[in-house]
């Protein structure tokens, strides 16, 4: 009778710090799931952050693409095949791995960690059988290519989930790193390629003079044609942010790429002329310029010509996007518009 009594009371004494239990968890907001064979409750914690317009939870990624679609993507893909390789340098500094890329590019910067990845194609000329073949469960691409976003049917009728980005300017870099770390759990590469890379051009930007207010020409030459270039463009917002005013955001459309004008040029007398310059064959990219541009006789008048302020930019850093270097483009159009400044 005694042994029972005590065994009663035990029972009454467990039943009682359950339901204190329960109402404190309930009190605390800490919802508990039980699961399957296991006695213990298990809590729910899923984080939630949202940067850049991207939704990150703890198994899924969500953003708006280049194409103004909501997309909800499901965190470490195994199968990546990466069709622009701007986006594959972004993707495999940012913690990625790849099954399938396009040939390298010609004076871009090689990307490590890709070799054993199965060519597709090339800028142009992709194979969307070579892609199929693969059976990804990723395909990324660029979303202001007709050739590229031509793909996307495919890949929709072929269940492979896609990201298809912009890439004009610094945020939408900032953008595509902080999405592709988010997708491979690599906050420590967030850190690294977007938070500090950040910070550094700011500090850039801070230390850049406000009163010199130099014009600036941005020139794009091929060996078809020599065009100009805006603030809307990658350099173009660069010298944007340091402070100079491009005479082609000024000129009512008189230095587009159809209405490229020598003597608008001569009018403006730019400060300082860059030049980017496209295309493997450089000589013919120099003949380019030599023909469309320099052979006016009134071009060695120029100011930034006769001031030796007339410079042809290194293609790895202004032509390719700058990516995880943005800081180092930033410094170098810095110390060429003020060398007294950034020595």
């Amino acid at each position: 009778m005694k042994n029972k009594k005590i065994l009663s009371l035990l029972l009454v004494f467990i039943l009682m710090a359950t339901i204190l239990t329960a109402c404190k968890t309930k009190e605390n907001n800490e919802p508990i799931v039980q699961t399957e064979g296991d006695s213990q409750p298990l809590e729910i914690n899923e984080d939630i952050k949202e940067e850049y317009g991207i939704t990150i939870t703890d198994k899924t990624v969500s953003f708006v693409d280049g194409r103004g679609e909501e997309v909800t993507l499901n965190k470490n893909p195994e199968k990546v095949v990466v069709i622009y390789n701007s986006y594959l340098d972004i993707w495999m500094k940012n913690g990625g791995k790849v099954i399938g890329k396009l040939e390298d590019s010609v004076g871009q910067e090689i990307i490590s960690g890709t070799d054993d990845a199965e060519i597709v194609g090339a800028l142009g000329s992709i194979s969307l059988e070579k892609i199929l073949s693969l059976n990804p469960d990723l395909v990324v691409l660029i979303s202001t290519q007709k050739s590229q976003i031509e793909l996307v049917p495919s890949f929709e009728e072929n269940n492979i989930p896609f990201i298809a980005m912009e890439y004009y300017v610094k945020e939408d870099y900032f953008k595509l790193a902080r999405l592709f770390s988010a997708l491979n759990e690599r906050e420590d590469l967030y850190e690294e390629n977007v938070l500090k890379v950040k910070n550094e051009i700011d500090s850039i930007i801070e230390k850049s003079p406000k009163d010199k207010e130099n014009k600036v020409l941005i020139m794009m030459a091929s060996a078809k044609s020599v065009t100009a270039r805006g603030s809307d463009s990658t350099v173009g917002e660069m010298l944007k942010d340091l402070n100079t005013i491009n005479i082609a955001d000024t000129s009512n459309d008189m230095l587009s790429d159809k209405n490229f004008s020598i003597e608008k040029i001569l009018e403006e007398d730019p400060n300082f002329i860059f030049v980017q310059t496209t295309g493997n064959d450089m000589d013919k990219v120099m003949e380019r310029i030599k023909e469309d541009v320099e052979s006016n006789p009134a071009w060695a008048s120029l100011s930034a010509v006769k001031n030796d302020r007339y410079v042809i930019l290194p293609k790895d850093l202004y032509m390719f996007k700058p990516n995880h270097r943005y800081a180092e483009a930033y410094e170098g159009l810095a110390k060429i518009l003020y060398p007294e400044v950034f020595k």
